[in-house]
């Protein structure tokens, strides 16, 4: 039974991370091809604050969940499956922390502009390229992922 409810907890919180990752991604592009910055300060804002509620946690669950579900299962860590799926994991964070720095400042950018009733700086749309060719290699690399857990190749 522990085994079944430690799987779940992965699924799940795989599913959360996942799912807000790119329903986020989704909304805030969208909303910034708007122009309007006064909807791209209340969809990023959100977005913020999605990834504190929903994908901090995830992000955290994952490999504890991971690497209990590895041990109780009996893999042993060389699996390369498991060997890769951890380099994906890691690299997806590491192009999720910078853009959640990203997110906070275009957010703060986004509602001085709403505020001061100006254009955007030129700054948020250099970040939203940054943030968008991050958000594809984390996407790809959690798909990948998705698909070595399920198929655990030899």
């Amino acid at each position: 039974m522990e085994y079944l409810v430690v799987k779940w907890l992965h699924i799940l919180s795989s599913t959360l991370l996942f799912g807000t990752g790119l329903g986020s991604a989704f909304y805030m592009f969208f909303a910034s091809l708007t122009r309007d910055s006064r909807v791209i300060a209340t969809v990023v804002r959100y977005v913020v604050i999605a990834d504190y509620a929903f994908t901090t946690p995830t992000v955290i669950l994952q490999p504890l969940t991971g690497f209990y579900l590895i041990h109780l299962a009996g893999f042993p860590l060389t699996s390369t499956w498991i060997v890769v799926s951890i380099a994906l994991y890691l690299l997806a964070g590491a192009c999720w922390l910078p853009v959640v720095w990203m997110q906070i400042k275009m957010r703060d950018m986004a509602a001085s502009a709403t505020t001061n009733g100006t254009e955007l700086p030129q700054r948020y749309w250099s970040f939203l390229k940054w943030w968008v060719a991050l958000g594809i290699v984390a996407f790809f690399s959690l798909v990948v992922v998705f698909y070595l857990m399920v198929a655990k190749p030899a």
